[in-house]
């Protein structure tokens, strides 16, 4: 007797293991396959009564559409497709959209990428003088001005190009569909493409490729007590799965044989694990983005201890995984597949060097990018994503959601009046909404060097106008914004070295830059720059800048107001001095348990332990997690300290 549908619906079905009724019915469905904008709705599983099942992608989902139709993806979760409509992917292919252009896959979109950090590395001579530019923006932000920059150049080429590459492969979805009549209708088994090799994707029966990849159960030894599995578990087909990304790094080799489970139970999905290994160096720079080699390549090196230790722990990081790499070398060649994400150009060069003896090579026809979103390099996440891959989907697809009938309003009623569709950007508002955030994020960290850096390179004026204008009406320009976040390097900086900023613009309020200056050393800032300057550079009266102070009077002011400082306090030290010998140090007051107040005598010191729960006490977790950290970081510079000592 045949099995019910919903036996197949209720429990996880492994690729590589499926019912022989199943694999004997189900053919490859090329209208769905196609398909790019049918919604698709996750079918509901009642979770497994299976104590092994690791699956955290099965949990019953909301009925609804999880899908992009613009990328041609499809999600097992709602968190993976909120996660896929904050990627770069998701916001280029708009971007597109926008621009009337059709978007791309993506793997059309990581070829883009590498080719954008092939231009990043310094190969191409024209954007040398972009780099510092490059490193402060986002992958996605980069490839659009890059792609903006080659059609300013040849707008006719790089037309014909863009059409190259969106003809290849066209309805390439990650997925490919497959139809039974052992399903209810209008329900659909799913399959991930990256699962099959390059050459079993040349051929059209994918049906009959996925019936050739079931693989018989075996029983797996337990491993040794040092962690080492037997022989035989080493002579199954494999996959290798790779993450690297932000200082972590993971990777694990999985046999893809299923396990024979106990008493004649339904098979363990679990997977075997051959080999499993994560790394973990702090190697990003805390609230500020990015690798500390990548902020060395665009502003210089920093000879901080936390830039010295960062630098340490990425050149320690590149020698674990390849060394890591050598060691699971024979592991690797048998794999059948590879599947790998390292975004950014160090961790692509950790993995795929060059360098002697180099185990990873990108040209590999078994390499292979998660057709999914991924999460932090973990174990935990190498093997969800290893369950997210190998396990089908089951989806319900209305045909009758796709044609919606159209609503005739009736002759007596009044027709509603459509709403103003937004004017969509064009090219300048879009690049000068790009500068405005730049510029404001330099002058709030105080980068000078950065900000006039990129002021040169995109070739701005020293009074860019913030857009939009109206958001603005208080620090329309950069000058103004400086002086009233109390920057005084920045006021002096920007008005000496910033190719000619006026003091003389006003905001809305009518009020002057020197206006907005809060503190007196950002006043002086404006008053030495007027010395520098000269009295014939700008009307300094109409600015509001009082009389000229040259950079050594107003250093002499600050000593001798630092000197009096020190000097009231060597002053308060002494009278404390007098009062100890004559009045003795003061007893804090406590109360005892019957709640009379009493002295403490002799009390010992705190130790660190209580230290530090004193100073922790009454502190939100965050708060606890960003002075755990600081205590770590000074830690961290103590010890490199004594290593450079010795």
């Amino acid at each position: 007797m045949a099995p019910q549908p919903e036996d197949y619906m209720g429990r996880p079905l492994y690729a590589y293991d499926l019912p022989p009724q199943l694999l004997g019915s189900i053919t490859l469905k090329l209208d769905v396959e196609t398909s790019e904008t049918v919604p698709t709705l996750e079918s509901k599983r009642p979770s497994s009564p299976s104590a092994n099942e690791t699956d955290s992608t099965n949990d019953a989902s909301p009925v609804g559409s999880q899908s992009c139709s613009m990328c041609g993806l499809t999600f097992s979760n709602v968190l993976d497709q909120r996660g896929h409509l904050k990627s770069d992917l998701h916001n280029y292919n708009l971007k597109q959209k926008l621009r009337g252009r059709k978007p791309v896959s993506e793997t059309e979109f990581e070829k883009l990428v590498e080719d954008l950090d092939e231009s990043l590395s310094g190969s191409d001579s024209d954007d040398d003088d972009d780099e510092e530019e490059d490193s402060n923006d986002t992958t996605l932000t980069a490839l659009l001005k890059r792609q903006a920059k080659i059609a300013d150049r040849n707008a006719s080429a790089n037309d014909d190009d863009d059409n190259q590459v969106k003809v290849q492969n066209p309805g390439r979805t990650p997925l490919l569909w497959f139809s039974s009549p052992l399903l209810p209708k209008n329900h659909f088994f799913a399959i991930y493409r990256a699962l099959f090799t390059n050459e079993q994707q040349k051929t059209a029966d994918f049906a009959e490729e996925l019936r050739k990849k079931q693989l018989d159960p075996v029983t797996i030894p337990h491993p040794a007590k040092d962690g080492t599995l037997a022989p035989i578990a080493y002579k199954g087909p494999h996959i290798f799965l790779c993450m690297i990304g932000g200082g972590h790094f993971a990777a694990m080799v999985v046999s893809l044989a299923p396990r024979q489970s106990r008493h004649n139970a339904p098979m363990n999905r679990e997977a075997t694990v051959l080999a499993h290994k994560t790394f973990h160096r702090y190697t990003t720079r805390r609230k500020q983005g990015g690798s500390q080699s990548a902020n060395d390549n665009a502003k210089g090196a920093a000879h901080s201890a936390g830039s010295t230790l960062r630098r340490y722990n990425e050149q320690a990081l590149v020698e674990d995984v390849r060394e890591l790499l050598h060691d699971w070398k024979a592991l690797l060649d048998t794999s059948e597949l590879m599947f790998i994400r390292a975004t950014g150009i160090t961790n692509r060069r950790t993995l795929y060097g060059p360098y002697d003896n180099q185990v990873l090579r990108h040209t590999d026809p078994r390499m292979r990018g998660f057709p999914f979103n991924t999460r932090r390099p973990t174990q935990k996440e190498l093997m969800r994503c290893f369950i997210e891959l190998t396990r089908l989907k089951v989806r319900e697809i209305d045909p009758a959601s796709e044609v919606k009938p159209e609503k005739t309003t009736p002759v007596t009623s009044t027709p509603s009046t459509p709403k103003p569709s937004k004017p969509k950007l064009t090219e300048a508002e879009q690049s000068a909404l790009l500068h405005t955030s730049q510029l404001q994020a330099f002058i709030r960290r105080s980068k000078l060097p950065a900000l006039l850096a990129y002021v040169a390179n995109n070739k701005l004026s020293a009074d860019f106008a913030f857009q939009p204008a109206e958001a603005h009406h208080h620090t329309p320009y950069p000058l103004h914004l400086a002086a009233s976040q109390n920057a005084a390097p920045m006021v002096l900086g920007i008005l000496t070295r910033g190719s000619g900023a006026s003091p003389l613009l006003r905001n809305a309020e009518g009020k002057t830059p020197f206006e907005l200056a809060g503190d007196r050393a950002t006043r002086d800032a404006f008053r030495v720059a007027r010395a520098e300057l000269g009295e014939s550079r700008w009307d300094w009266e109409a600015a509001g800048v009082p009389a000229a102070m040259s950079r050594a009077e107003a250093e002499q002011r600050n000593r001798r107001e630092q000197d009096e400082a020190d000097a009231k306090e060597a002053e308060r030290r002494r009278a404390e001095e007098e009062r100890l010998k004559k009045e003795g140090p003061k007893v804090p007051e406590t109360r005892h348990a019957g709640g009379k107040a009493g002295q403490v005598l002799g009390a010992p010191p705190k130790t660190a332990q209580e230290r530090r729960e004193e100073e922790a006490r009454g502190l939100t977790p965050e708060m606890r997690l960003r002075l755990d950290r600081e205590r770590r970081a000074r830690a961290a510079e103590e010890r490199l300290k004594k290593m450079q000592g010795k």
